[in-house]
């Protein structure tokens, strides 16, 4: 029977929970360390050591193709240095460090032995019993350099964290480290206590804006001038992010460094709430949905909130469903900020179209079926069918066709294209809420229109026409509402 465990919110109050390791960053610059074995976790861990200063001694009579190319590229500064000989206690002496990758017990058991007599901290590799301390896994933005234990119990898991973190951490943040290297002396001019405290809370507000320091300025003194006047005086940003489809594990790095950056967020209706929970806990959350048929934010009134947020020193995000740059009036959002003078900067995103693809399996250029792509909208504000459309083009057998907002104009988009020359019988699909498992239809352009009747209509939905579609409609579940018709000539 398991037993209960004590949580860490249950140490007394005032005291540190137990820790399972004690977290330390040991200091090995032109340090000798000692690592026995030439197999590829050897090697790992000798790039580590290397990396962190040390001068790294390998003892091992043969060695993995991967030992070979890190002492290839180690050779130039001498920090890898390989003796093709078995260990021994005395090579111990004077090492900062004892590493081995030994597949035999009784001789794991020794070298951990004679480590100790020589007062050498030692680690047995994937053999805790032997280890006097353990390699965690590495986020590296030194000299930002954090290190991750699961005390050997889940390394996968610590992998897993690591991800995460890399997701979360801008590679800007090494520069702003050495930055604040570069400047410690000068801050420590300042008074102790608020003066100094309020310079690294600006200062660490700055770092996690996703720029390095150059980015604020051409010299030292212009950066702690940005610095030092407050997020209050300087002019904000806007980044315009691409939410993909709705699932939040399409979201790119680059996305989800900025929603932890925001001061303000910006999100359409669409949006999903899993996407929301990445975001920064403390940055206002507004929504500026616009959909057909319902209350909406005017296009200008988002405009003008973006643009005074920024002009207050805001990061603002602008959260937009699939990508800004389709069908999604990034260019007139541009052009407003950067007449009032507010930098911009864009993150794309997945945009309905290929997350629908991706969804069904279906190559939207398959090879003797498809030569091109479109992204049509099928909807003008008026809420019919855009005038202008070129309908003989949209109707080439050689094109695939990806239909926005065409909810409420399947009926006509139909119509049109067999008016137009397409086979009655050619593929068509249709999926609400892209990426998020809920409903799909597949048939011919025929029951387009009859099968969006049926649909939900609080649902956005996209609509796929080709030859393309004729093997995903086919693997479709037959049990849905409507049955699947597709000429096997078409």
């Amino acid at each position: 029977m398991l037993q209960p465990l004590r949580k860490p919110s249950e140490a007394e109050p005032g005291r540190l929970g137990r820790l399972a390791k004690l977290p330390v960053f040991f200091d090995l610059k032109d340090r000798r360390v000692v690592l026995i074995g030439g197999s590829p976790g050897a090697a790992w861990k000798a790039e580590l050591l290397a990396a962190a200063g040390a001068r790294v001694d390998i003892y091992a009579s043969d060695v993995s193709s991967e030992m070979e190319a890190l002492l290839a590229r180690g050779a130039a500064d001498g920090s890898l240095v390989l003796h093709r000989s078995d260990w021994s206690a005395d090579l111990l002496k004077d090492a900062a460090l004892a590493v081995a990758d030994l597949e035999d017990e009784g001789e794991a058991e020794a070298f951990a032995a004679a480590a100790h007599e020589a007062g050498v901290p030692v680690n047995v590799v994937d053999k805790p019993g032997y280890c006097d301390f353990q390699f965690g896994s590495v986020v590296n933005r030194s000299p930002v350099v954090i290190g991750i234990s699961t005390d050997g119990a889940a390394p996968i898991l610590g992998q897993a964290i690591r991800r995460k973190i890399e997701t979360l951490l801008h590679p800007s943040v090494a520069s702003w480290a050495a930055f604040a290297k570069h400047i410690r002396e000068r801050v420590m001019q300042l008074s102790p206590g608020m003066a100094r405290r309020t310079f690294w809370e600006r200062f660490a507000d700055f770092a996690f804006q996703g720029r390095p320091p150059e980015a604020f300025g051409d010299t030292v003194e212009t950066v702690l001038e940005q610095i030092a006047s407050g997020p209050a005086q300087t002019v904000g940003r806007v980044t315009l992010v691409g939410a993909g489809p709705g699932d939040a594990e399409l979201l790119t790095l680059k996305a989800m460094r900025a929603l932890q950056s925001a001061d303000v967020i910006l999100f359409d209706d669409l949006v999903s709430e899993d996407v929301l929970e990445l975001a920064r806990r403390e940055a206002k959350r507004l929504m500026v949905g616009k959909r057909g048929g319902r209350a909406s934010c005017a296009q200008d009134d988002i405009n003008d909130l973006m643009t005074r947020l920024a002009l207050q020193g805001k990061h603002v995000v602008r959260l937009k469903s699939g990508d800004p740059m389709i069908f999604g009036r990034a260019g007139e959002e541009i052009e407003h900020l950067e007449t009032a003078g507010v930098p911009v900067d864009v993150v794309p995103g997945i945009t309905a179209g290929i997350a629908l693809a991706s969804a069904l399996g279906t190559s939207l250029t398959h090879r003797e079926m498809a030569q091109s792509v479109r992204f049509v909208t099928g909807c003008a504000k008026t809420g019919q069918l855009p005038a202008g459309l070129d309908w003989r083009g949209l109707a080439d057998p050689n094109t695939t066709t990806i239909f926005y907002m065409a909810g409420g104009t399947a009926g006509a988009i139909a119509e049109r294209l067999m008016a137009a020359g397409c086979s009655s019988a050619l593929p068509a699909v249709m999926v609400s809420n892209v990426s998020r498992g809920d409903e799909r239809w597949a048939g011919s352009i025929a029951d387009l229109g009859l099968a969006s009747e049926r649909r939900d209509p609080t649902k956005p939905v996209i609509i796929g026409i080709g030859r393309v579609f004729k093997r995903a409609a086919k693997a479709l579940d037959p049990g849905l509402e409507q049955p699947l018709m597709l000429d096997a000539t078409a």
